[in-house]
């Protein structure tokens, strides 16, 4: 049993902000009534009408925009700008090695099958932690096939639980962009770090990796991490932020968001 995702929120009451001015409206309407005529009243009435007209108006808008079927068609969209993008790379991978080593690249074919399939499952739904753990080894493993011993990762992930929940498809364009945008470009082998805490209520992804070719890599590198921001909004609203920075001659991208878990 997963506790309840409150990451696609259920709508607010609409009447918040649009009751709050009406009642103001009409307190000011009593306090107002022995001071001025009943034209000022009115033509003050009309144009308070008007602003709670629009706020209505925006309020019905915030709405639709977060009701469960535009979030839903929302998150699969973004989550298929994802599965294309990593189905090219890990087919270059094979492609380089089918002609010299065929056993090999027919093997790889075979996990990339296991591993697309795995891509396929429902953006919608929270996944363990383990199984995102997965999906990134199958994905290095797939990388190595072109970059062999050039990519290599250092796990830190004691302090998190395996069963801790987040959305799909968190970990592994991350790590996607990290050996694209940091690994690929280097002569020389580089290190992609990935740190997992969890802190009371909090879990935190960190990971970093050299930071190579940072002017011609830059718009891809921000195109995956705005889409990832986008499907965190869309789980968690404000209570999940990815942040990126630069330093020491790596790139860094935290991402914090709630602790949920498995209930049994």
């Amino acid at each position: 049993m997963v506790e309840k995702d409150s990451s696609i929120r259920q709508n607010p009451s609409p009447s918040g902000p649009v009751g709050l001015l009406l009642l103001l409206t009409l307190n000011a309407l009593l306090a107002l009534v022995t001071v001025f005529s009943v034209d000022a009243l009115m033509r003050w009435f009309s144009a308070a009408a008007a602003v709670a007209s629009l706020i209505a108006t925006w309020w019905h808008l915030a709405r639709q925009s977060r009701s469960p079927a535009i979030v839903e068609a929302r998150l699969m969209a973004l989550t298929a700008r994802i599965r294309p993008h990593f189905l090219f790379n890990s087919l270059n991978g094979i492609l380089g090695i089918i002609r010299n080593d065929p056993r090999r690249a027919e093997k790889a074919l075979e996990e990339l099958a296991e591993l697309f399939r795995a891509l396929m499952q429902d953006p919608r739904e929270l996944v363990p932690l383990s199984a995102e753990i997965a999906l990134c080894r199958q994905y290095i493993e797939l990388e190595r096939l072109r970059l062999g011993e050039r990519v290599r990762v250092n796990w830190d992930i004691e302090q998190c639980p395996p069963d801790a929940l987040l959305p799909p498809l968190m970990l592994q364009p991350l790590l996607e962009n990290a050996v694209y945008h940091g690994i690929e470009p280097a002569s020389d082998p580089g290190v992609v770090e990935i740190k997992l805490l969890h802190s009371g209520s909090t879990l935190v992804i960190v990971m970093s990796n050299p930071n190579e070719s940072p002017v011609t890599r830059a718009m891809g590198n921000q195109m995956a991490l705005a889409n990832i921001r986008e499907r965190l909004a869309l789980f968690y609203a404000d209570a999940a932020h990815l942040d990126a920075e630069v330093r020491d001659g790596r790139y860094t991208v935290r991402i914090v968001l709630p602790y949920q878990k498995r209930m049994a």
